[in-house]
């Protein structure tokens, strides 16, 4: 049952959810007692300790290990700890062109990975093949197989675009509910956590894409 308590009450109530008033988090705050819903902590610990897989592509991967270093210091997004193995990983970082060669290596390493898991396409080549685009051996975009939650454009991208995608990733695991249709797809018990890799066929790979993930744009002309 809804109701509302006196608007000079610290907590408000509205549909049957606890609100604390701002003005009294804050005078907590100030004496070390932070109050906090669980869904806040869980994502809080998860944006901050973002571990990329550390491998590269091409030379977007030169701007990655830039953000890396001290210029950039992409260890005050709690990102510093690129893990040589995919299972010690919740971030692939796709820097780079990707080859039909490379591609089912990639998919594979994604699979691997444990979940919750997320993707960054860093780079015109890992969005839309770059100006590769019309080759014969180049994929057009990694999200013909796996899903992406960040495209940074460029070619390449500096490190400084490298740091708004972190947050704008951030931005998103913050966001995200541990309760509801909404819930990330870590928490769907059925959701698929793995994708098939792509097989070498006589003239392309097979399948192209996967359906489930990448559909083309409908263009409507007028």
């Amino acid at each position: 049952m809804a109701c509302e308590l006196h608007s000079d009450a610290p907590f408000e109530i509205h549909d049957s959810k606890l609100q604390m008033d701002d003005g009294l988090k804050s005078e907590l705050q100030k004496q070390g007692i932070y109050v906090v819903k669980l869904e806040e902590l869980y994502n809080w610990g998860r944006k901050n300790s973002v571990w990329p897989l550390s491998f590269g592509l091409a030379c977007c991967a030169i701007e990655m290990i830039a953000a890396s270093m001290a210029r950039w210091d992409l260890a005050r997004f709690g990102a510093e700890v690129f893990r040589p193995s995919p299972r010690q990983a919740d971030l692939m970082i796709v820097a780079g062109t990707v080859t039909k060669k490379m591609a089912p290596q990639v998919v594979r390493l994604y699979n691997q990975m444990p979940e919750p898991k997320y993707v960054i396409a860093m780079g015109a080549c890992a969005i839309s093949g770059g100006p590769f685009k019309q080759g014969y051996n180049v994929l057009k975009g990694i999200d013909r197989y796996i899903p992406v939650d960040v495209h940074i454009p460029g070619c390449p991208p500096r490190p400084e675009a490298l740091l708004h995608a972190f947050m704008t990733l951030q931005k998103k695991i913050d966001e995200q509910k541990l309760t509801g249709p909404n819930r990330p797809r870590h928490l769907v018990a059925d959701a698929p956590s793995e994708f098939p890799i792509p097989q070498f066929g006589e003239h392309d790979l097979v399948p192209p894409k996967n359906p489930n993930v990448w559909k083309p744009a409908v263009v409507v002309r007028g």
